[in-house]
C-alpha cells in the first residue's frame, strides 16, 4: 500500500523579495498544497501569475495551458528537479522549497535545474532558509529569494556579496579558481 501524502510547512509568499540583487514587489501568489484526498479547484485559482504546486501543475497542466505564460511551478523539498526536467524550460519561474535551514535538497534541485536542464527562467527560493545561505544558494543559481518572516531585505540584500570569490565551481563560476587568470 503507498505511503499517504504528509503535507509538511507550506512556504510562505512575502509582498517584496529579492530578485537579481534587487529588492521588488512579488508579483506572484503562491499557491498552498491541497490537502491529501482533496481537489484543485482551478476555477478558484486567482487571475494573473501563480505559482502551483509541482503535483497540481502536473495533474491539471493541460487544462490550465492557456495560461502558460504565467503559471510558474514550485518544488517541495522531496521532489527532485527531474521529476520537471525539460519542462522546466516552458515556465517562466520555478520556486523551490526549503522547509528548514538545514534542508540541503533544494540546492541540489537549483543546480540541476540550472546545469542539467539549462533552465533560464527565474529561480525562487522560498522557505525556510537564512541569510548565511544566500551566497551558496546564488551559486547554485537561484536569482529570487523569498524569506520568511519580518526581516530587513535591505540588510538581506547586502549579505549577497559576503564573498568575494570561491575555489570551486559553481552555476555563478564554472572554472575552478586554478583554472582561472587574474
Amino acid at each position: 500500500m503507498p505511503k499517504p501524502v504528509k503535507l509538511g510547512p507550506q512556504p510562505g509568499n512575502p509582498s517584496e523579495l529579492i530578485i537579481s540583487g534587487e529588492i521588488k514587489t512579488n508579483e506572484w501568489q503562491l499557491v498552498p498544497q491541497v490537502e491529501p484526498g482533496e481537489e484543485l479547484d482551478l476555477t478558484s485559482l486567482p487571475p494573473g501569475k501563480i505559482i502551483l504546486p509541482l503535483r497540481q501543475w502536473l495533474k491539471h497542466c493541460e487544462a490550465l495551458s492557456e495560461r502558460s505564460g504565467e503559471i510558474g511551478v514550485w518544488l517541495d523539498s522531496e521532489e527532485g528537479a527531474k521529476l520537471i526536467g525539460e519542462e522546466a524550460n516552458q515556465r517562466p519561474l520555478i520556486a523551490v522549497h526549503f522547509p528548514a535551514f538545514a534542508d540541503g535538497r533544494g540546492f541540489t534541485a537549483g543546480r540541476m535545474l540550472r546545469e542539467r536542464y539549462r533552465f533560464t527562467g527565474e529561480l525562487r527560493a522560498v522557505g525556510g532558509f537564512m541569510r548565511d545561505q544566500l551566497t551558496y544558494l546564488q551559486r547554485c543559481g537561484f536569482n529570487a529569494y523569498a524569506f520568511e518572516g519580518e526581516q530587513p531585505l535591505a540588510s538581506l540584500k547586502d549579505s549577497m556579496s559576503d564573498f568575494g570569490d570561491s575555489y570551486q565551481t559553481g552555476v555563478d563560476q564554472p572554472l575552478p579558481m586554478f583554472r582561472r587568470r587574474f
